[in-house]
């Protein structure tokens, strides 16, 4: 395959793919439709069959089957990545994630490791309807032994991006199995470079060991002491970062945004120390709103700050399905403006 520089999320994450099986032969991807020319459902394997065919496999439509077989491959020294065609079919392999994959580690006494990456598209706004258009990672992120990754798009300061770099780690340089959430809208967006980051302060913060995925904070160049901390990933990370811009150019409100890549297990040392700046915490989110990953970042945070935390609040999807029709579909998802008029409240 001929390489150049990636400039959609897509493209990033096909170029961490392809460089991952380029250099180790035990990468294997399967799942179903992924031969060239189709590539995928997304298109984020396209060209990988043709340029790597024993690496490649497609499966019939079985979920649990394709996890299943992906988790005794990894048991037997592969490397596999299995992609799931829609989010809302992790429903489907949640007995192979967190009865076996996640499991391995612990019950054999560390004797054995199962490193797979499921790689899946979440959320909604393409009117996909309710069971193509769902956001459930959090029903995966209390599952202990599983990793939780979710790709944001900036450069990262490596020729891959950093959603491409963030999935060949999760391939190749780690031992747990991941659960590796990719958001429908990110796809075709740009990488973002220096010059779109021209008006923010950019501030990368990399854990170790099991926490090593960056978390990314945002803040208006030159901007006051910030009024509140924002906290999301994905696509929502995206759409608090323009609402983090419209605040403060519009309102002269002031904001600190932290994109986690990391959602379980969780590290949140980057948001405890915005939050012992500002003394507010929004966090956003596309899951449904009960029991989510903002309950769980309030919790911590509660727990972390005590009386330093002033002002908590959560922004999610509304608790039901995600309609097909385009203005009931807009409406039951958090949008921009949902963000500022919550920030707006709490300040």
């Amino acid at each position: 395959m001929t390489e150049t520089a990636p400039r959609t999320v897509l493209d990033s994450l096909n170029l961490g793919l392809q460089r991952a099986m380029q250099a180790d032969k035990r990468v294997i991807l399967l799942g179903e439709d992924l031969l060239d020319p189709y590539g995928g459902a997304f298109k984020v394997s396209r060209g990988l069959s043709t340029a790597f065919p024993q690496q490649v496999l497609t499966t019939p439509i079985s979920e649990a089957g394709i996890t299943g077989m992906a988790g005794g491959m990894a048991l037997r020294g592969l490397r596999p990545v299995v992609e799931i065609m829609f989010g809302d079919f992790t429903t489907l392999i949640a007995d192979q994630v967190i009865n076996h994959l996640a499991k391995f580690h612990g019950m054999y006494n560390g004797a054995v490791s199962a490193p797979a990456v499921i790689r899946t598209p979440m959320g909604g706004r393409r009117g996909y309807g309710p069971t193509h258009s769902q956001t459930l990672e959090k029903h995966f992120l209390g599952v202990p032994g599983l990793r939780v990754l979710a790709p944001f798009n900036v450069m990262g300061g490596v020729p891959m991006g950093a959603p491409g770099q963030l999935l060949y780690d999760a391939i190749l340089n780690q031992d747990k199995p991941v659960l590796f959430v990719e958001n429908k809208q990110q796809y075709p967006f740009k990488m973002m470079e220096e010059a779109y980051l021209a008006e923010y302060d950019l501030s990368t913060y990399t854990g170790s060991g099991e926490f090593s995925a960056p978390c990314y904070g945002f803040r208006i160049k030159s901007a006051p002491a910030a009024d509140l901390t924002l906290a999301a990933y994905g696509y929502m990370a995206s759409l608090a970062l323009e609402a983090l811009r419209r605040l403060a150019f519009d309102q002269e409100i002031f904001c600190e945004l932290l994109v986690p890549t990391q959602l379980a297990p969780f590290e949140l040392t980057a948001v405890f120390a915005s939050v012992a700046r500002t003394g507010r915490l929004l966090t956003v989110e596309e899951g449904t709103f009960s029991m989510g990953w903002g309950a769980e970042v309030l919790a911590r945070t509660a727990e972390a700050l005590g009386a330093g935390l002033t002002s908590a609040r959560r922004l999610a999807a509304r608790e039901g399905v995600v309609p097909t029709a385009p203005d009931l579909e807009a409406a039951c998802l958090p949008a921009i403006d949902d963000i500022i008029n919550r920030v707006r409240e709490m300040v």
